[in-house]
């Protein structure tokens, strides 16, 4: 089973690059992030016509999530983050997949200009995110959270750390924020197979970021116990980041044993 994060900044403005990758990665389940588009804009049809069931929860010209299954249509369990019911950010959507586990799409604050208030909402989400996740936790069943969370956790994921300490994604606040969610008992896909190499998820537009490979990870797959032993193998689809008119980011997959 194939299960894939991509962040695709726009996907009506990007969907000819999100079909063709559907086509060429064939993934089962597939957590989208930024879809910028409004609920009654979000391209159903074309989707469904590439052979996905999906559930969506969009907001106009920013943010967006959605979760799509080739398993039968996902059966929502929430839609927005709980703990303030004030966030109107289209960030968050839960869905059981086919009976056999949940997953969470995030997409987590951006959070600059540090220090400001879209620093503290940052933290703030994060803080909410690790709550919600102990309380997943609880459930003792298979339970995974996909997508962006725009931090890099350390020094292997920026291509130039030092030139990110007091940026809203490598801020020590905001990396302590990951790793109090990771010691919830989670375990980070890419680095449970790769885990002193330097893998990349996004690069900027500007000055020939991808070309030099100038990255940061920011898109994470962080499974829970029941997945221990099913991981077969992630990667990064980097040449879509090379593709005309694509997103900033690259999908990410991971493959699991199909228990």
């Amino acid at each position: 089973m194939k299960i894939a994060t991509y962040n695709i900044n726009g996907v009506n403005g990007r969907l000819p690059v999100l079909l063709r990758w559907l086509k060429e990665a064939a993934p089962d389940i597939v957590c989208l992030q930024e879809l910028k588009a409004p609920d009654d804009r979000f391209p159903l049809k074309a989707i469904n016509d590439a052979g996905y069931e999906v559930i969506w929860h969009g907001q106009k010209s920013w943010n967006g999530v959605a979760i799509l299954s080739k398993l039968g249509r996902p059966l929502e369990v929430r839609r927005g983050l709980p703990g303030d019911a004030t966030d109107m950010h289209s960030r968050y959507l839960e869905a059981i997949i086919a009976n056999r586990f949940v997953i969470a799409c995030i997409y987590l604050p951006n959070g600059n200009p540090w220090p400001g208030p879209k620093f503290d909402y940052k933290l703030a989400w994060f803080k909410r995110l690790t709550k919600h996740a102990k309380a997943l936790l609880a459930h003792d069943v298979p339970v995974m959270l996909v997508g962006d969370f725009n931090v890099m956790p350390t020094e292997l994921d920026v291509y130039k750390p030092e030139s990110w300490v007091n940026n809203a994604l490598f801020r020590i606040e905001a990396r302590e924020a990951f790793e109090r969610l990771m010691k919830l008992g989670w375990t980070d896909a890419i680095r449970e197979l790769y885990p002193k190499e330097r893998i990349y998820t996004f690069w900027e537009y500007f000055r020939r970021a991808f070309q030099r490979n100038a990255g940061l990870r920011i898109d994470h797959f962080l499974l829970s116990k029941h997945f221990r032993g099913r991981l077969l193998s992630a990667g990064v689809d980097v040449k879509v980041r090379g593709w005309e008119k694509t997103s900033d980011h690259a999908p990410v997959w991971i493959e699991l044993e199909d228990k």
